[in-house]
């Protein structure tokens, strides 16, 4: 990964936060942004020994992913990976269907799919002019299997899933690869909070018996945003230690 130029959203903590520290890690240049993204990335900057940029993104903004496109372009001359980890998932209350509003719908599609369209639009251009590029859309076993009370989310996260594989047929002559990571139960500050029953519950789920972590959900990315995954494309690839098998 060393000098690849790597644009990483949802970057101020939890998932997106750890992909930062392992790219700088591996000699990459880092483009990382959130939407309060000048507020909480303090300690995240002191980690990096690799040239990088910060910088607050709004997803839902396509003004704004521009401007971020054209920063790193302009900064480093190329962008070789865009990692698409902004999501609404913490603030998402679950409802049964009937009582999800169309404010909350809304708000899902806005930015976890939406905020996916903005992003890719804003990057293509380069990698169209370079020829070559990895995009990397983090999506969720819930957006294969469903979930109940998790509607809203669950189809955003799926919608996910037929966008990128449309992207991948239309950009693969341009060596442009796009590829899906579907998460499982990850043991994050998030999930911690959870009610100790209900993880061994998922625990008990999992054949692996186990949660995942942040680094296997991070050395994922890694192996698609590098050279080593240069022939595959239009894949979701299950981090779920087996959980969808």
């Amino acid at each position: 990964m060393k000098d690849k130029v790597v644009i990483i959203t949802g970057a101020a903590r939890g998932l997106g936060q750890k992909y930062v520290i392992e790219f700088a890690k591996l000699g990459a240049i880092v483009a990382f942004a959130d939407i309060n993204s000048c507020n909480e990335t303090e300690d995240l900057v002191k980690e990096i020994t690799s040239d990088y940029i910060k910088a607050e993104l709004d997803v839902t903004d396509y003004n704004s992913c521009l401007k971020l496109a054209e920063e790193v372009k302009n900064e480093f001359k190329k962008i070789d990976v865009l990692i698409n980890n902004a999501a609404l998932y913490g603030a998402l209350k679950s409802s049964r269907f009937e009582d999800i509003d169309e404010k909350q719908w809304d708000r899902a599609m806005s930015v976890n799919v939406k905020g996916v369209w903005n992003c890719i639009k804003a990057v293509v251009p380069t990698m169209r002019e370079q020829k070559s590029g990895s995009i990397i859309n983090i999506s969720s076993v819930v957006g294969v299997k469903g979930n109940a009370g998790q509607s809203n989310y669950a189809a955003s996260k799926s919608g996910i899933i037929g966008f990128s594989k449309s992207i991948a047929l239309e950009l693969g002559s341009r060596n442009i690869r796009c590829n899906v990571i579907a998460p499982g139960f990850i043991q994050t500050e998030m999930t911690s909070k959870l009610p100790e029953e209900v993880i061994k519950k998922w625990e008990t789920a999992i054949p692996l018996k186990r949660g995942g972590t942040p680094l296997d959900i991070g050395n994922s990315c890694v192996f698609l945003a590098s050279d080593l995954s240069s022939y595959i494309t239009g894949q979701v690839l299950h981090v779920d230690g087996g959980m969808l098998t």
